[in-house]
C-alpha cells in the first residue's frame, strides 16, 4: 500500500512539471539558455533542443524543462529535448530553476511550425470575361492550408511588374485559408498581359535560408478599348496634282479591332480600308472625305479635304505676225492641254494670242488660277 502512494506522489510531481508555466522573475542575471535559440520547423519534422539551465552551480535547486511533446534527457544542468515528429502547433518550450531564495528563473523557447500553402490561385471577383479601359476591377488571390497566415506575404504581379505586398492580421498559428485582395484599373498597355499571385512564408532569420515560395497560375487579360489615330488629323487642305498618287491614312488602333467606314461628298462610292488610295487622281476627286473608325467600345472619324489642281504644260509662242505699240500677236498654234484652275487675262479661244506689251515671262502668268484653255 505504502509504495502505491508513493508511486502516486512522485507522478503529481512529474506531472506539476510537464505543466509548469511560471514566468521568470525579473531580479534573475542568471537565466537558463536555449541552443538553438529560436526554432522554425515544417510540420512534421523532427526537432531537438538544448537547454543549459545555468552557469553557475544550481544543482541543489529544483529545475527542470517544461513540454507537451517529445522526451527530455538530462545530464547535470544541461537539458536535452528531441522529438521525431512535431505534429502539435501551438506548442514552446519552458526552461526553469528555482533559487535557494524562492525565486525563479525561467527562459522560453517559441516554436514556429510552419506550412508552404498547399494551393494558391488568383481571379477576378464577380467578374469573368474581358475588361474596359479605366474601369475598376478586383483581383483576389485565395490561398489554401498555410500556417502560421500572420508569416504570409503575398504579391500581385502584373508581368514581371509588382503591383502591391499585403499582409494577413490574423493570429492564428494553426492552417488557415486566407484570401487577399487588390483593386485594379486596366488601360489599353495592359491588353493582353498576365496577372498572378505569389506566396511566401517569411520565418525570420531562423527560418529556411530560402523561404517557401508558391505562386498562382498565370490569369489573362483581354482589354477592350475605344478606336484611336495613329496619325492625328489635320485640318490643312491636302493639295494634289491631276493625275497623281493619293493616300488617305485613317489606320487607328483598338480592341476589338476597329472598322472603317468613308464618305465622301461628290461620289456615292465607299471604301472600308484604313487607307483610301487613289491611283490617278482627277477633278472629280476633290472635295471632303470623312472616314470613320467604329468599334464596340467607341467611334472617332477623321476628315480629309482634297484640292486638286491641273498640271500646266509649256507654252511655247506661235509666230509672231504683227506688233502695234500696246500688243504682241501671235499664232495661236501651241498644243497644249492645261485643265485646272487658271486665269490668263488676255488668252482666250481666238485665232491669236494676245499678251501686253512688253510681253512679260509665260510661266509666273500659266501658274494662276482658274480657267480652261
Amino acid at each position: 500500500m505504502f509504495s502505491c502512494y508513493l508511486f502516486l506522489f512522485i507522478s503529481l510531481i512529474i506531472s506539476f512539471r510537464d505543466v509548469h508555466v511560471s514566468t521568470s522573475d525579473s531580479s534573475c542575471t542568471d537565466n537558463p539558455v536555449f541552443t538553438p535559440s529560436a526554432l522554425v520547423l515544417k510540420y512534421g519534422d523532427p526537432a531537438n533542443a538544448t537547454c543549459v539551465v545555468c552557469q553557475k552551480d544550481c544543482r541543489g535547486t529544483v529545475f527542470g524543462l517544461e513540454h507537451a511533446v517529445g522526451k527530455v534527457t538530462g545530464h547535470g544542468t544541461t537539458m536535452l529535448w528531441k522529438v521525431d515528429r512535431l505534429t502539435v502547433w501551438d506548442t514552446s518550450l519552458i526552461c526553469y530553476y528555482n533559487t535557494d531564495a524562492g525565486d525563479q528563473c525561467s527562459s522560453i523557447l517559441d516554436i514556429t511550425i510552419y506550412q508552404p500553402p498547399e494551393s494558391v490561385s488568383i481571379s477576378f471577383v464577380n467578374h469573368t470575361g474581358m475588361m474596359f479601359e479605366n474601369q475598376q476591377y478586383t483581383l483576389q488571390c485565395s490561398v489554401q492550408n498555410v500556417a502560421p497566415v500572420q508569416s504570409l506575404t503575398v504579391t500581385f504581379y502584373r508581368g514581371n511588374t509588382a503591383l502591391g505586398h499585403l499582409q494577413s492580421n490574423s493570429e492564428q498559428k494553426k492552417p488557415v485559408n486566407e484570401t487577399f485582395t487588390l483593386n485594379i484599373t486596366p488601360s489599353r498597355e495592359h491588353d493582353g498581359a498576365q496577372y498572378w499571385c505569389e506566396t511566401k512564408l517569411e520565418l525570420g532569420p531562423a527560418g529556411p535560408q530560402r523561404p517557401p515560395v508558391v505562386t498562382s497560375e498565370k490569369l489573362p487579360a483581354i482589354v477592350h478599348y475605344g478606336p484611336e489615330l495613329k496619325e492625328p488629323p489635320n485640318p490643312d487642305v491636302i493639295t494634289i496634282t491631276e493625275g497623281d498618287t493619293l493616300h488617305l491614312n485613317c489606320s487607328s488602333v483598338g480592341n476589338p479591332s476597329p472598322s472603317y467606314t468613308w464618305t465622301l461628298s461628290t461620289n456615292s462610292s465607299s471604301y472600308s480600308g484604313s487607307v483610301l488610295t487613289i491611283k490617278s487622281v482627277g477633278f472629280e476627286h476633290e472635295g471632303q472625305y470623312i472616314c470613320t473608325v467604329s468599334n464596340t467600345v467607341g467611334t472617332v472619324t477623321k476628315e480629309f479635304n482634297i484640292d486638286v489642281q491641273g498640271e500646266c504644260c509649256q507654252i511655247l509662242p506661235g509666230k509672231r505676225v504683227t506688233e502695234v505699240h500696246s500688243q504682241y500677236y501671235f499664232t495661236n498654234q501651241v498644243h497644249c492641254e492645261c485643265f485646272g484652275v487658271f486665269n490668263l487675262p488676255g488668252i482666250n479661244d481666238s485665232p491669236f494670242l494676245s499678251l501686253p506689251n512688253p510681253r512679260p515671262h509665260l510661266n509666273p502668268i500659266l501658274q494662276s488660277t482658274p480657267s480652261h484653255i
